[in-house]
């Protein structure tokens, strides 16, 4: 079989394990979707059914795990690899010649950039736990449930969930950035070893991966994107398109650290790296390759609040011996959310699965490639972990928010409650009500959360918050003073404050009606002693690039750009569920090609139908010029003030955005970040040109 055809029908093939699968499947007024030209009694209905995740008994009782730095490889070691790292070396493809990297530091506009730190991260298939408690199985009600083949319905321990990891851990590695300080990155692809784990019924069949780095000025060979691709010989000697690295296969992406345009004000602050494997984004995004690079800008922003010649953010630097450095009171945090087995659910969705259940797989995570809105779990993790505690002192801390869920979409504030976390089937939740799994009764508003960055980097100027918005792949940062709360009085030592997600999202489509009840704790964080802090919340951060004339204009005239997110079913086939201005995705065709060093303005629609659609456009980031025919901003998207690179669309929203397209030539995508809509097909390419 040709490498084009193995790719693309391997994921057809494996998402079409019945007949059933590849019929056009219609909802029926009960929510039940039947296939076509299949009656409901002929074996083709489906039925949209999740697990209720086991209870776990001990929440808030382990530390939330706090990544570490990644040290670089020593170059004496690099210099000994049998293809060390090159301008002309960016990759290893069988059957195919290796890709050449666009700039190499040395050459213009980089001549004066030393040559990239050298990073190794294997992708490897490992066990991770999501907690240590142990729970109680439940069934949808919130009863004690026996799980199949145990005959008692006692607590017990959960076991390890295999995911495919960045060096076997979830999430990832962290690599510690700092702009004109080049980084490389070799990715070598380990998912062919046999560890004796279940691989389960998700991620890429072919156990091929694709990095991207989310969301990095980078040239397209090293974005880590579908349409780029390189070429293959097949077997039979044809040369075909590809966009995946298989076992054995390895791609170097470099970043350089430069700023779009060599403008300071283009500098970013928060990046992290994920796979995109057409068609199993959203699986091996879930199966856990998920890694992290916090940006540090030496001028203002290095993680020294003693540096005065910066803005003295919260942080507190250590250079470690191996070329690594860590920032104290500068903390990632992760979000995600995952279902868990029940061994009695059906394995089966649109177009995957024959009803089949998995006694074998209980506790372990539970994933459907194409649900009807998109795919939510009722366990809510941080940092890969259910209910951890942070300790924190009374002083002043950076915390840098992502959204890694692949549907989920997420309301947080900092709150406190004297009765502290309750069992939500204890309350008498049952159903979609047990999301979460636990409640925060009594809560009240915490602290106060200073906004200093969004996904595009630091904001002209603080935004002071009670609550934030997280959709999938955007970042968030936040100063957060521990040694006051809202309303003034002073914290103590030993005082409990919860992270707490307001947002009820029981499906992938969009948030339920408020509930004023609806108060999750996700993380419990604990008061402990003072510490020096010599950090400060500065008037102003960094001013934002400026539009350019007449983007206004561009507002309400038609012959504006408009890329428009759609519901429909392109033929008879579920895969291609989602689509942009009618079409499904096709690496080989640009939707749009742009000049080098030009700008657009562009308009993207969500075409309604009450879906909620978080667009991630690879490459330059961009400014919102207006939403809904209205400035940017409003109350509810205050850091519209900054530069985004996903736009967070409501249902039938009109946003116009305007972009430049620097330094770099070649394939990009643009895609809805709902990953479940990438993933079928709710994505397009676009290019840059000389």
């Amino acid at each position: 079989m040709e490498s084009i055809d193995r790719v693309r029908v391997t994921r057809r093939d494996m998402l079409r394990l019945t007949a059933g699968g590849a019929g056009m499947f219609m909802l029926t007024a009960s929510g039940l979707a039947v296939s076509s030209g299949v009656s409901a009694g002929g074996g083709g209905l489906y039925v949209e059914a999740f697990p209720t995740s086991p209870l776990i008994l001990s929440p808030f009782n382990e530390p939330l795990p706090i990544p570490k730095a990644m040290a670089p490889v020593p170059k004496a070691d690099v210099d000994g690899w049998e293809s060390p790292p090159g301008p002309d070396n960016q990759d290893f493809v069988t059957g195919a010649p290796a890709h050449t990297h666009q700039l190499w530091p040395g050459a213009a506009p980089v001549t004066d950039y030393p040559l990239p730190l050298v990073y190794r991260i294997k992708l490897e298939v490992a066990g991770h736990d999501f907690t240590s408690s142990s729970v109680q199985p439940i069934d949808s009600i919130g009863r004690d449930t026996v799980p199949p083949g145990t005959g008692n319905a006692r607590p017990r321990k959960l076991p390890s969930s295999t995911i495919y990891g960045y060096n076997g851990t979830f999430p990832g590695p962290m690599i510690n950035f700092e702009y004109r300080k080049p980084a490389l990155v070799r990715f070598e692809n380990h998912l062919d070893v046999d560890n004796g784990l279940a691989r389960q019924d998700f991620g890429a069949p072919n156990f091929s991966f694709l990095t991207h780095m989310h969301n990095g000025h980078t040239a397209a060979e090293s974005d880590g994107n579908p349409a780029q691709g390189f070429v293959r010989f097949s077997p039979l000697g044809r040369l075909d398109h590809e966009a995946a690295y298989e076992p054995g296969e390895w791609v170097d992406n470099l970043y350089l650290g430069y700023p779009a345009g060599g403008d300071d004000r283009e500098i970013q602050s928060f990046f992290w790296f994920h796979d995109h494997v057409h068609g199993h984004t959203a699986a091996d995004v879930y199966k856990g390759m998920v890694g992290l690079m916090p940006l540090y800008d030496p001028k203002i922003d290095s993680g020294d609040e003693t540096d005065t010649n910066g803005l003295r953010l919260p942080g507190v630097r250590t250079q470690n011996p191996d070329g690594s450095f860590d920032v104290e009171y500068d903390i990632p945090l992760v979000l995600y959310d995952v279902a868990l087995d029940d061994g009695v659910t059906p394995h089966k969705d649109a177009h995957t699965g024959t009803g089949e259940t998995h006694p074998e797989w209980w506790g372990k995570s539970y994933f459907r490639h194409l649900p009807n809105h998109g795919f939510v779990g009722d366990v809510f993790t941080v940092n890969g972990k259910a209910f951890p505690v942070l300790e924190v002192k009374r002083r002043k801390y950076r915390l840098r928010f992502l959204d890694a869920s692949v549907s989920r979409i997420y309301e947080l504030a900092l709150m406190r409650s004297s009765a502290g976390p309750k069992a939500a089937r204890s309350l008498g939740y049952t159903g979609d009500e047990l999301q979460g799994q636990y409640r925060l009764p009594g809560a009240e508003p915490g602290m106060k959360l200073v906004q200093i960055a969004s996904e595009g980097g630091l904001l002209p100027e603080p935004i002071l918050r009670d609550s934030f918005e997280l959709w999938p792949a955007k970042r968030r940062e936040f100063i957060v003073d521990f040694t006051t709360y809202a309303d003034g009085t002073l914290t103590q030592a030993g005082d409990e404050i919860y992270l707490v997600n307001t947002m009820k999202m029981t499906t992938g489509r969009l948030w339920d009606k408020a509930d004023p009840t609806y108060k999750i704790p996700v993380l419990k964080i604990v008061v402990g002693a003072d510490a020096r802090d010599d950090s400060l919340i500065p008037r102003t951060l960094r001013e934002a690039p400026p539009l350019p004339p007449g983007a206004l204009d561009a507002v309400n005239d038609k012959a504006t750009v408009t890329f428009e997110l759609q519901r429909g079913r392109a033929g008879a086939d579920p895969e291609f569920e989602w689509l942009i201005n009618g079409h499904w995705f096709d690496p080989t065709t640009p939707a749009i090609s742009v000049k080098k060093d030009s700008r657009g303005v562009w308009r993207i629609r969500n075409g309604g139908g009450g879906w909620v659609h978080p667009l991630h456009l690879h490459m330059e980031e961009h400014r919102v010029v207006a939403r809904n025919g209205k400035p940017a901003a409003d109350a509810r998207h205050p850091d519209d003030t900054g530069k985004e690179d996903v736009v967070a669309l409501d249902p039938s929203e009109d946003v116009v955005i305007s972009r430049q397209f620097r330094t770099f030539v070649g394939a990009y995508v643009a895609h809805c970040h709902n990953l479940t809509h990438e993933d079928h097909s709710m994505m397009f390419a676009w290019e840059i040109v000389p």
